[in-house]
Parts: C-alpha cells; sequence; structure tokens
C-alpha cells in the first residue's frame, strides 16, 4: 500500500467505527473544558469526569475559582493526582482570564499557552473542542498509534503532531483525533495489546513491532 492508501484506509475504518464523536470531557463552556483538560495530565478521562462535578459545583467560572483558596482547589482534585501543580495551574489560570480577558477563555493558542500549567495539548484540545478551530492535539494514543501505523517515527509527540497535520485533511483533524483516541482505548491499548482485534494494525501496520 502506498502511504496515501494507508492514510485513506485509516480515515474509512475509523469513519465506519466511530461515526460520531462526543467530547470524552465533560464539560459546558470552554472554561470548563480547560479546567477538564488540564486535569486529564496523567489522569483518565472517566476519573476526571468524576472530579469535576464536585470542583464544578462550587466554581465554575473563574470569578467563583479565585474565591476559593490553591488549598481547596488541591483537596477537591487530589484524586487525579499532580494536585499541586494542578491547583496552582487553575487557580492562577483564572486569574490571568479574568485580568487580562475579562474573564474569558481566549480563541488563541498564543494566549492559551501563556496560561499556567497549559502546554500546547492542552490548549489545542481547547481551541478544537470548544472553538472548532482545526487542530490536532496529540496524547499518548494518538503517539503510540501513528508510531505502529508506520505514520511517524515516534521520535517525539512534535514530530507525531507535524505527521499527522501533514497526512490528514484539515477538515477532519478535529474529528479524526478523537476517532483515533477511542480507537486506541478499544483495539490498539499501551498495555494487553491484541494485535488479532487490531483492524487497522493488521492491514497497515509495521511488521517489526
Amino acid at each position: 500500500m502506498t502511504k496515501q492508501e494507508k492514510v485513506n484506509f485509516v480515515i474509512d475504518t475509523l469513519e465506519d467505527l466511530y461515526p460520531e464523536t462526543p467530547v470524552p470531557l465533560d464539560n459546558k463552556d470552554p472554561y470548563t473544558l480547560l479546567i477538564a483538560v488540564l486535569l486529564s495530565a496523567q489522569c483518565t478521562d472517566a476519573r476526571v469526569n468524576t472530579i469535576t462535578p464536585l470542583l464544578f459545583d462550587k466554581a465554575d467560572n473563574p470569578f467563583d475559582m479565585i474565591k476559593m483558596s490553591v488549598e481547596e482547589i488541591k483537596s477537591i482534585i487530589r484524586p487525579c493526582g499532580l494536585s499541586p501543580m494542578k491547583s496552582k495551574g487553575i487557580y492562577g489560570l483564572s486569574h490571568i482570564l479574568i485580568d487580562k480577558h475579562e474573564g474569558k477563555v481566549p480563541q488563541s493558542f498564543e494566549y492559551l499557552e501563556e496560561l499556567p500549567a497549559v502546554g500546547h495539548k492542552t490548549a489545542s484540545v481547547v481551541m478544537s473542542q470548544a472553538f472548532n478551530v482545526p487542530a490536532f492535539p496529540v496524547d499518548t494514543h494518538i503517539h503510540r498509534l501513528m508510531y505502529r501505523w508506520g505514520l511517524t517515527n515516534g521520535k517525539n509527540v512534535v514530530q507525531t503532531e507535524k505527521d499527522a497535520k501533514r497526512l490528514f485533511p484539515e477538515e477532519l483533524w478535529n474529528k479524526l483525533h478523537l476517532q483515533i483516541i477511542y480507537y486506541g482505548r478499544e483495539y490498539s491499548q499501551a498495555r494487553g495489546w491484541d494485535r488479532e482485534k487490531d483492524i487497522i494494525f493488521n492491514k497497515i501496520g509495521r511488521r517489526s513491532i
């Protein structure tokens, strides 16, 4: 198969398997999505979705969030892990949103990545899922699968994102990155990977794995 044929196979297979792609993290607006994505670092979406209702019941906007202390935030989000860093990030970014952006989440990669505890991947998720701006957030699932499928060299997530954006049509990025995540969780896990069930790997994957 040519690389383009492989890309087309991936697109068609994922569209058949996941025609609908609901956002995995529960949210109601850009701010609650931003906080949920920040909490998801090294934590499962399922766990984040059990913690955010507790946090958002007290503060679902930056104005209420800064009324809480960092310690109060940390005590609520502790089950998500990395709570000292995440609680400081949530408190700090909430202040910046109020001081610089009228309490609103900016629709800009540059401004998002200036916020505490917000990296490029988090900014990409917010831009794509909250504002429908084309982006291709690369998490561990996408990084792993793109390498298994022979579509990137697996050197780092930066290269994987460049390769994904180069190979896949821009109009598909926002949906496709979610489809790959869903596929990775169901068919191509990091642990307990059953190659026989991995439809895409068996068709186009690296034979040396």
